[in-house]
């Protein structure tokens, strides 16, 4: 029987040891299919030098490397705290099964982690956005989209 409070139990766990270890921020995720851990993440920013070194893209990236597969159906993810945007993007990207997560977004706020403005960015129109923003070079960019379409051995996803 899988039991959802152990596996958020050990993200929290790798949160805690990533903060307690300066190596990164303060969160933790743990993947799992099929009752067992398949890989596990923690935040790794700032020691990365990668903006997208979440603890949830992380864990998802070592589960894909470790299955060899860019898709986890079948696979649960735990994260300590409630992800972001991206994260949150990257998690149904990767087509995981279901999300358990501890912390709010309004808990990771009050520590410092603020991702307000990324939710309140995300439905503004372009030229409302915070961060300039334009279409350029639109007729020759659909070029690769034609490509893959006629193509045999594209991996559909």
């Amino acid at each position: 029987m899988i039991v959802h409070e152990d596996f958020l139990r050990r993200a929290i766990a790798l949160a805690s040891d990533n903060a307690t270890g300066g190596t990164g921020g303060p969160f933790g995720a743990v993947i799992v299919r099929d009752g067992a851990v398949l890989a596990e993440g923690a935040n790794h920013v700032t020691t990365w030098h990668d903006p997208t070194a979440h603890a949830e893209v992380v864990a998802i990236r070592e589960a894909c490397r470790e299955l060899g597969t860019h898709e986890l159906r079948g696979c649960v993810i735990y994260a300590s705290c409630e992800p972001c945007p991206m994260c949150l993007a990257a998690i149904y990207w990767a087509r995981l099964d279901a999300l358990y997560y501890a912390a709010s977004r309004h808990d990771a706020a009050d520590a410092g982690f603020d991702d307000s403005f990324l939710y309140a960015q995300i439905p503004l129109a372009e030229e409302a956005r915070a961060l300039p923003t334009a279409r350029l070079l639109a007729e020759e960019a659909v070029r690769p989209f034609a490509i893959w379409r006629e193509s045999v051995t594209k991996i559909p996803y």
